[in-house]
């Protein structure tokens, strides 16, 4: 039995593209950069400041790997969830189901 996590607020997942990024990653062992993006419809640069927040944080962890598709030297970039991020994550999740229930402290 899986218990619910404690409620944690974080100002690093709120920011709505990250919370975003986060919800995309969730239930997925990785996705490629590109497929978030798409999804996201922003573009590269934009992603990619995101990224480097979450993971400075511990809650991405990003894995290069080459195209077998690709004749140039560019990489794939997958993207997926640390331990960390999918505690931070959930626990925010409940922080912001609190908020919805009408909870006012933390």
């Amino acid at each position: 039995m899986t218990t619910a996590p404690e409620p944690a607020f974080s100002e690093v997942i709120h920011a709505p593209l990250r919370l975003r990024i986060c919800g995309l990653l969730r239930r997925v062992d990785e996705l490629d950069f590109a497929v978030i993006r798409d999804a996201l419809q922003i573009d590269d640069p934009r992603l990619s400041k995101h990224l480097k927040v979450l993971t400075d944080a511990g809650y991405v962890a990003l894995r290069k790997e080459s195209s077998p598709a690709r004749a140039d030297a560019r990489r794939l970039t997958w993207v997926r969830l640390t331990p960390a991020g999918t505690a931070a994550l959930e626990a925010h999740l409940a922080a912001l189901a609190r908020i919805a229930d009408g909870a006012l402290s933390d």
